[in-house]
């Protein structure tokens, strides 16, 4: 699955993995797989590594405010963090 570039509410940008997952009216609807955090420089952090082992996530997509399509060299950078 390619990734995807996410602005969220908090105006953190992340590249991630994403599927619309079903669930009850009010549950997360927004499953992200191997989430990176794209800094001001351009390079990758994973989101929540601080205080998770998890590497994947649910959120509202209502937190979402766009998803694009990346350019090439976020993809390059984002494969060659997830393959490690």
């Amino acid at each position: 699955m390619k990734p995807k570039l996410l602005v969220i509410t908090n105006n953190l940008i992340l590249l991630s993995q994403i599927e619309e997952v079903g669930g009850d009216i009010g549950d997360p609807d927004c499953k992200l797989t191997e989430p990176f955090l794209v800094n001001s420089d351009g390079t990758l952090s994973p989101w929540l590594v601080s205080f998770t082992n998890q590497n994947s996530f649910v959120i509202h997509s209502d937190k979402i405010l766009t998803i694009v399509e990346p350019n090439g060299t976020l993809v390059d950078k984002y494969t060659d963090l997830v393959k490690e």
